[in-house]
């Protein structure tokens, strides 16, 4: 069997977004989300933690270099950092970005990036608070 070791990169990067579902009444939607339905949105200064996994390389000792896994996870980012993201993203034009589907969205975009690479996307944790937090694999 294998071995496997696991790193994990800290991100911060900040975003606005707004829960509302068009199939719902404004009454539905106010009882369900509450203040999150505001249409100005609101923000969150979000954390990205992404694990890692693969074998440990006998001549570099890393499993990937933090130099080449922190530029692929910042390109990600980009798309995401200071947006609005009902509005300024296509990921959520019919998706709710309640920080579930966000942490998805954002494995599926890291993993995507780290395809050809010497190591696999074991998962996600993001942040919304410092005391709220989704962690997505598969």
């Amino acid at each position: 069997m294998a071995e496997f070791t696991t790193l994990s990169k800290r991100i911060e990067f900040s975003a606005s977004h707004r829960y509302w579902n068009n199939d719902f009444s404004e009454e539905e939607n106010h009882s369900i989300f509450g203040k999150c339905t505001s249409e100005y949105g609101h923000g969150h200064n979000y954390v990205l933690e992404t694990t890692v996994r693969g074998p440990v390389d006998e001549d570099t000792g890393m499993i990937i270099n933090i130099y080449k896994l922190k530029p692929i996870l910042k390109s990600v980012l980009k798309e995401f950092d200071h947006k609005f993201l009902n509005l300024d993203t296509d990921y959520f034009e019919k998706l709710i970005p309640t920080t579930e589907n966000f942490a998805k969205i954002l494995y599926e975009c890291i993993n995507e990036k780290l395809k050809d690479s010497e190591c696999e996307l074991l998962k996600v944790r993001l942040y919304e608070t410092k005391d709220l937090y989704v962690d997505y694999w598969k």
